[in-house]
């Protein structure tokens, strides 16, 4: 096991390794046997520098991690949090974890569109949006993207549970 950083503000993906009880040696030796050493590119000295944030983490970076971690989380994170377009378009999924919470959400966002969905069809029908339709289709949107982002916490979720699967 390697040594503990008493460091104050570490970054997720030091706060992920170290949760593992991994050196930064082995995460680089794991990342390593992924894909036949696809990601041979991310070495133990690269890992320093994206743990200390002294370094823009890439995309390759964060899959590489996020398969040697067993933690796919870390690229909704990375999506939401660092990525220019992600931060725009990405839901954030915050409680991933908790699926039975997260299927009733779903519940509730879908039945709360399919209820609007003839209003839906209203404002879409002429396409175009006026003043008195506005408001309805906001909060149209905000309902599917409720449903966006429950679907990309259950998608998460799946997968973590195929990982430990696997394990």
């Amino acid at each position: 096991m390697g040594k503990v950083s008493i460091k104050a503000n570490k970054s997720i993906y030091q706060e992920t390794r170290e949760e593992l009880g991994w050196s930064r040696e082995k995460a680089a030796d794991v990342v390593l046997g992924i894909d036949n050493g696809r990601y041979s590119f991310l070495d133990k000295y690269r890992l320093v520098k994206i743990e200390d944030e002294s370094v823009k983490i890439q995309p390759e970076d964060i899959v590489a991690l996020s398969k040697a971690y067993n933690r796919p989380e870390l690229r909704n994170y990375y999506c939401c949090h660092q990525c220019d377009i992600g931060k725009i378009d990405a839901p954030e999924v915050t409680d991933a974890n908790n699926v039975h919470k997260t299927l009733v959400e779903m519940a509730v966002s879908l039945e709360s569109v399919n209820a609007k969905k003839l209003r839906l069809m209203e404002i879409l029908a002429d396409g175009k949006v006026d003043d008195t339709e506005i408001l309805d289709l906001n909060k149209i949107m905000d309902e599917l993207e409720k449903i966006s982002m429950t679907i990309e916490a259950i998608q998460l979720w799946c997968e973590k549970m195929k990982l430990l699967r696997d394990q």
